[in-house]
């Protein structure tokens, strides 16, 4: 059996070792031209006479040879590449939907240090893709290259480069800030993470007539993500202190997500983003359904916020691809996650940094109120969260010491809160989450329970 490539949110894994490989990524390439040169896959565009594929990447040093194998791979079986270089990656989804290409790439490990690297992968309409369609590359990456049939010479496909892609994403994601509004008078601190929005997020905010500090601008291919962005939310904490901001914003590496500070440098997470904005929604009538997506991690203050205006929140498992579906299968448009991964339905298909930080800053100049009374509208229970890097991920279910303090625990808190352990799907990691009324209880059972880990597994602190 080979390991499967794909996991929470497409392929991750250190850049040159398997499978964030050049010859991986070759192969790659040529299995998504083959699924995706067929047409099909519920794309209702019209057929061209070629077939495309949108190809970006973010900041990092490996970005160049993987962008250079998978255009390798796509055009040998002669599908045509529309190179747009560095953009976020909500920006690769718009820029797919926008030049009705067949699907859409990035290049980037999201919130991972620069050795990682990661493939991303848009459908048509910058949704991700689904689980048959991945399921379908992987089988043919694995294939034998005589199992390809490459055409003639005059049949390879083309590299098409999109020099206006960050000016087009700029200007989309400026619609959805209301027209006539303004930033002016508003002083922003942004962290970029010297990652994919390095351009676009400044322009953004800039051209809206923000009084704006920037930080971590500056990307040189090693330092995406090191002491900044989403992940280390120290960084704007400091700055927006430091420069006397009204607000501070930050990105991780490719941008899908966003977390701020206000103007005290206490920081917000999701959980605080999505009641602000899903109850300023309900208020005004405009949160679909009365309902808001949220996922088994958030905060259950979060449900108590929502209920107390009126809505309804409902769970999904980690993940934008859970929350993703479930909007859909529910007619939903607003959902997100604590980590910052906000999804926006009624402007965007995915997470969006930039578009998620202007509905926050829109709710900021409507109501007149500063951040830090604005994110009193969410009281949280106590949580205790901890993330342990493994070298293996035996079933959970295996553990059986872990699973017996899991349910010890689960019997003390009974309806009063609840216990989450789970493998990330992006990282070597397991992680904890124990959520309860007693903060000194919730600590002790996760100290015990993490002992357990240690024990069982041999996890160190990540």
């Amino acid at each position: 059996m080979r390991k499967r490539l794909f996991g929470t949110d497409g392929i991750r894994g250190t850049a040159n070792i398997e499978p964030i490989t050049a010859e991986t990524a070759l192969r790659l390439g040529r299995a998504t031209a083959c699924v995706f040169g067929a047409g099909g896959n519920g794309n209702p565009n019209p057929p061209r006479e070629k077939r495309t594929i949108v190809l970006g990447r973010d900041t990092r040093l490996s970005g160049y040879m993987l962008e250079s194998a998978i255009t390798a791979g796509i055009t040998s079986l002669g599908v045509d590449v529309f190179l747009v270089g560095l953009l976020p990656a909500p920006g690769i989804a718009y820029i797919t939907r926008s030049l009705h290409a067949d699907a859409g790439m990035i290049l980037s490990a999201s919130h991972n240090s620069y050795e990682d690297n990661g493939i991303k992968f848009f459908r048509y309409d910058g949704y991700k893709l689904p689980n048959s369609v991945e399921a379908s590359i992987e089988k043919l990456v694995f294939l034998e290259t005589s199992s390809f049939i490459p055409p003639p010479a005059a049949k390879i496909g083309r590299v098409v480069h999109i020099d206006d892609a960050l000016t087009s994403y700029v200007k989309y994601a400026k619609r959805s800030f209301p027209r006539g509004y303004s930033l002016r008078g508003l002083r922003i601190a942004l962290d970029c993470a010297n990652g994919a929005a390095y351009k676009s997020s400044p322009n953004i905010l800039r051209e809206l007539g923000a009084d704006l500090h920037v930080l971590h601008d500056s990307p040189n291919g090693v330092n995406i993500n090191e002491g900044s962005g989403s992940t280390f939310p120290q960084a704007i904490q400091k700055f927006a202190l430091k420069t006397g901001a009204h607000v501070g914003i930050t990105h991780d590496g490719d941008a899908d997500r966003v977390l701020f500070c206000d103007e005290k440098g206490d920081l917000l997470d999701g959980d605080e983003i999505m009641a602000i904005v899903a109850i300023d929604s309900l208020r005004n009538h405009l949160l679909a359904k009365n309902t808001l997506a949220a996922t088994v991690m958030s905060n259950a203050g979060l449900d108590e916020a929502i209920t107390q205006c009126g809505g309804h929140v409902i769970r999904t498992d980690v993940g934008d691809r859970h929350l993703i579906e479930e909007m859909l299968r529910n007619g939903l448009n607003i959902g997100g996650e604590q980590s910052g991964h906000l999804i926006f339905r009624d402007y965007t298909t995915t997470g969006d940094g930039i578009i998620s930080a202007l509905q926050v800053l829109r709710v900021m100049i409507e109501s007149g109120k500063p951040l830090s009374e604005l994110k009193s509208c969410l009281v949280k229970y106590p949580q205790v969260q901890r993330n342990l890097a493994v070298r293996k991920k035996p079933p959970i279910s295996s553990l059986s010491n872990v699973q017996s303090l899991m349910e010890h625990a689960r019997n003390v808190l009974k309806d009063r809160g609840r216990v989450l352990l789970r493998y990330s799907g992006t990282e070597s990691k397991i992680r904890l989450l124990i959520e309860g009324q007693d903060e000194h209880q919730i600590t002790k059972m996760a100290e015990r329970i993490i002992d357990a880990i240690l024990t069982d597994i041999g996890a160190e602190d990540g």
